[in-house]
């Protein structure tokens, strides 16, 4: 079993930050989604896609891989960058 850690980033439909920056570790698909010869949806038997798990640091994701055996890779997220932009701007 496989899973990914990666630190959540603000989406762009967000205008705090509640939530951000918390460490989530998630399993890997085992295989592929394949579509439904009835309705056409895309679906798997594998459940553990659904399964999402939130820590407060990447310290705490790695001692909870590690201590259940799982195999894990850490992904960096992207960089924060400010744009700085003065009030007096927006009458140019």
């Amino acid at each position: 079993m496989a899973a990914r850690i990666y630190q959540r980033m603000k989406n762009a439909m967000q205008s705090g930050r509640h939530r951000v920056g918390l460490w989530t570790l998630e399993f890997e698909p085992r295989e592929a989604q394949r579509a439904d010869p009835l309705m056409g949806w895309a679906g798997s038997s594998d459940t553990s896609r659904q399964v999402r798990l939130t820590f407060p640091t990447l310290a705490a994701a790695k001692a909870y891989a590690d201590r259940q055996g799982i195999a894990y890779r850490v992904v960096p997220g992207p960089e924060r960058k400010l744009r700085l932009q003065a009030y007096a701007d927006n009458f140019r």
